[in-house]
């Protein structure tokens, strides 16, 4: 099994002050996001759930994807679902260059304006593996990004845990405020598309409300 916090500790988001890591409220609403979509048939499978249950959420997209997927991207924008910039390639920060890094960073950005205008009035950011480095960090801030993070992990990613553990990780670590990561990706299919479902209901049943990050 993979080591990660499955729940942010305080003491990370305390260290790295400048990300996003939650959005603390009183209406007990939480954040969906997805990562490295858009995603043919996986990505159209989490619209439509988000379209039965009336839920909004944030998309963090990989440049790449979308140029390859176009028709899809477009459905997410107009179902009125939030963008983030999930670089072109998703490069890891800690093992990239940082010019090369930074430039597809602009690359995926290009993509995501060409098709909505609108990125420009809220830019969203998440590091592939939430890993850059501090100078990719200070950047990426000064051309008007939030880099938005997660409170809670649900590993949907990790093959080596069932579907039931993936939908444990987000009912049992919940809070108000949360950003919840899923990934619209072939590897994270499996227990996202098991785990997304019975997420919403029972956020639902206690009362949680969603909204996106933009």
């Amino acid at each position: 099994m993979k080591m990660y916090w499955v729940k942010t500790g305080w003491f990370i988001k305390k260290l790295f002050s400048g990300y996003v890591w939650d959005m603390p409220n009183n209406q007990k609403t939480v954040y969906f996001t997805f990562d490295d979509g858009p995603t043919p048939k996986i990505t159209e499978w989490v619209l439509d759930i988000l379209q039965q249950h009336n839920i909004k959420a944030t998309f963090f997209c990989i440049g790449n994807n979308i140029v390859q997927h176009p028709d899809i991207f477009k459905r997410i924008i107009a179902e009125g679902h939030a963008i983030g910039n999930h670089t072109f390639n998703h490069y890891n920060g800690w093992s990239t260059n940082n010019k090369i890094y930074l430039e597809n960073v602009a690359a995926a950005e290009k993509v995501i304006l060409e098709q909505n205008p609108k990125f420009k009035q809220a830019k969203l950011f998440r590091p592939p593996y939430g890993k850059m480095t501090p100078l990719q960090a200070k950047h990426v801030r000064n051309k008007g990004y939030k880099i938005i993070m997660w409170d809670v992990l649900s590993a949907d990613f990790d093959t080596t845990i069932s579907p039931e553990r993936c939908l444990k990780n987000v009912i049992d670590n919940t809070i108000e405020g949360s950003i919840i990561i899923f990934h619209d990706s072939v590897k994270a299919a499996k227990n996202m598309q098991y785990a997304l479902p019975l997420a919403i209901a029972n956020l639902k049943e206690r009362g949680f409300t969603f909204d996106t990050m933009a």
